[in-house]
């Protein structure tokens, strides 16, 4: 690494952080909108759930072209022009006028952050030595804690005292700051070597994806009938199936499936994605718990899951000590276990339940997710060779999007199944607790996979950095 990189020290994360703080403000501001978008739109609360899981998947498939595109036109220039199409669905969803032209302006803006996000966090694991990612991590993700820290109430109060549309347009003036930014400060690092970009496989995997998540979404909703959604999961199998055969015929697939050989990264994989289903429903769940069954504005819903991302940005700060302390096959396994429960606590939250005890039951939940989501993304790559970096990259941001959106969609039917076992027409208090108890038990099971892991997995990447030797130390 060069020293000019070297000296940039802190800055050069806290600039990517910039795309990570646009996608998460969006996502927190556009969960607490929902029960009001739907009113508007005349349409059940539950419906709204396409505008989190169409935009979900839009990553799922544009983020597999972003490695390549990086390594192709540089990793400056994709990470301005991909801030520049997300502002630009922003302002489209900003102009909405239905559940479709809201929908199909999440996928604009889920295509712009499919390059940010992968690309942006790329710079880092190619310009960082390990010994420095954790704190790398650290900073990078601190700015984008901002986004669910600040997106709640100010999504709740603009949609409380002006309107739900004026959320989708603080975008832009973030967006000019990070194009400012990138292109005074990011390297335009790219791959020495080319890879081709794999057609066949991008032909397969993203009709595939389409269809087995569309399904997964449909269900529940009366759009189409269920022999549609069973034969589009059916489909999407299919066809993720044929990718898999695929990918193990090419030397350069879209998804590199070989990296599954490296053990930690297999079980970053597989227990990071059993995790991020349930947190990944949660924020969904719970604007429409507060406001809809404790009859909460969308302000009020908006302050009280600003614990959340409390709890988050503080544990930034003792994320590395903690793990220095116990390692990361400790912090994974039992952080899994109590965040978990973190996860399903909101089931037993009450209209009558103090405000306090709410809030810190959320700053807890924030606390923890953040220790298991920093440890998950900095074990997972302790073995990975840095050549492979950028399909590393590819495929864990792909399986993070996919989690989100396989979560929202359980969530979404599990709340239709607890609507019609309570006799409910529409969304009440009572329906809420045994879905918040079943996201919670999902995510605990990653706990299991993490038990797999050596007890020294990522010891070198909580060693202290390498103290230069001068000719009097060599002496």
């Amino acid at each position: 690494m060069s020293e000019g990189l070297k000296s940039q020290g802190r800055l050069l994360p806290l600039i990517i952080a910039t795309g990570l703080f646009m996608e998460n403000l969006d996502s927190t501001v556009l969960s607490t909108a929902l029960p009001t978008i739907a009113r508007d739109f005349g349409t059940s609360p539950i419906y709204l759930k396409l505008t989190l899981t169409s935009y979900l998947l839009s990553l799922a498939i544009f983020i597999p072209t972003s490695g390549w595109m990086a390594d192709r036109f540089g990793a400056r220039t994709v990470f301005r022009a991909a801030i520049v199409v997300f502002g630009l669905g922003s302002i489209a969803c900003g102009l909405s006028s239905n559940l479709t032209e809201l929908v199909a302006s999440r996928i604009v803006q889920g295509m712009g952050g499919a390059m940010m996000t992968p690309v942006g966090r790329l710079i880092i694991l190619k310009t960082t030595p390990k010994h420095d990612l954790v704190n790398a991590m650290m900073w990078l993700t601190l700015p984008a804690l901002l986004g669910p820290l600040s997106g709640p109430p100010l999504g709740g109060f603009i949609t409380t005292y002006f309107h739900w549309r004026l959320i989708f347009w603080i975008n832009i003036p973030i967006a000019v700051l990070g194009i400012v930014l990138a292109s005074l400060y990011v390297p335009n690092v790219r791959e020495d070597e080319r890879r081709p970009f794999d057609l066949v496989g991008f032909l397969i995997l993203a009709p595939g994806l389409v269809a087995l998540i569309g399904g997964a979404t449909l269900s529940g909703l009366d759009v189409v009938p269920a022999s549609v959604n069973i034969g589009l999961a059916v489909a999407g199998l299919a066809l993720i199936g044929l990718y898999v055969h695929h990918a193990g015929r090419v030397a350069n697939p879209l998804i590199e499936l070989r990296l599954l050989r490296f053990p930690t990264f297999r079980a970053a994989i597989g227990g990071g994605f059993l995790f991020r289903i349930g947190v990944g429903a949660t924020p969904f769940l719970l604007a429409l718990y507060f406001q809809l069954g404790f009859d909460f504005s969308p302000f009020q819903s908006g302050l009280l899951t600003l614990a959340t991302g409390a709890g988050a940005m503080a544990m930034k700060a003792l994320a590395g000590p903690i793990l220095r302390r116990l390692g990361f096959r400790r912090v994974l396994t039992w952080n899994a276990v109590l965040s978990s429960c973190l996860v399903a606590a909101p089931a037993l939250f009450h209209a009558g339940m103090p405000v306090l005890l709410i809030s810190l039951t959320l700053l807890a939940a924030g606390f923890t997710r953040s220790l298991q989501f920093t440890s998950i993304n900095t074990a997972g790559v302790s073995d990975i060779p840095p050549e492979l970096m950028g399909r590393v990259t590819s495929m864990t941001s792909v399986l993070q999007e996919l989690a989100g959106s396989v979560g929202v969609s359980i969530a979404a039917l599990a709340l239709e199944t607890s609507m019609h076992l309570n006799g409910a027409s529409h969304l009440t208090a009572p329906v809420f607790p045994p879905v918040f108890l079943m996201i919670g038990v999902i995510a605990m099971t990653s706990g299991l996979i993490f038990l797999t892991l050596p007890r020294n997995v990522g010891s070198e990447l909580l060693a202290p950095a390498p103290v230069p030797r001068t000719p009097a130390a060599a002496e």
